[in-house]
């Protein structure tokens, strides 16, 4: 457990009184999600959004490189691990009745709802009927 945690709701250091999250503790969250790069942003984004609760005078913009934007530097200035890669075959398997997968997404056209005079509709329940009124 640290203690460079962040004191609520000035959001500054409680190990070393700077503004959370500080370089240590930044050091310390590289280190920790060394591997998950996505899931860092995403726990620091919850943070960011307590952040503008509690700090509305704080424009977004420097609370949003105070607790996320400074991952992505942390990721270009970080050499890439080199990963063992998966043996991918040549050519793609002639087994008897296998086809290859269309793994492209997609795109999903949103349906429209056609608009009619409101002479034209129909009522939904029988008691918006004008006729039963």
């Amino acid at each position: 457990m640290t203690t460079h945690g962040p004191v609520l709701p000035i959001w500054s250091c409680g190990g070393c009184d700077l503004p959370w999250p500080c370089p240590t503790r930044k050091r310390e969250l590289r280190a920790e999600y060394a591997d998950a790069p996505v899931s860092l942003a995403l726990y620091l984004g919850s943070y960011l959004v307590q952040a503008t609760e509690d700090m509305p005078w704080t424009p977004a913009g420097v609370l949003h490189r105070r607790f996320v934007g400074w991952t992505r530097e942390a990721a270009r200035l970080t050499p890439a691990v080199q990963r063992s890669a998966a043996t991918v075959p040549a050519e793609p398997s002639r087994d008897v009745g296998t086809r290859p997968v269309d793994l492209a997404p997609h795109p999903v056209q949103p349906t429209r709802r056609q608009s009619t005079p409101t002479d034209q509709r129909q009522p939904a329940h029988p008691w918006e009927d004008d006729d039963h009124v």
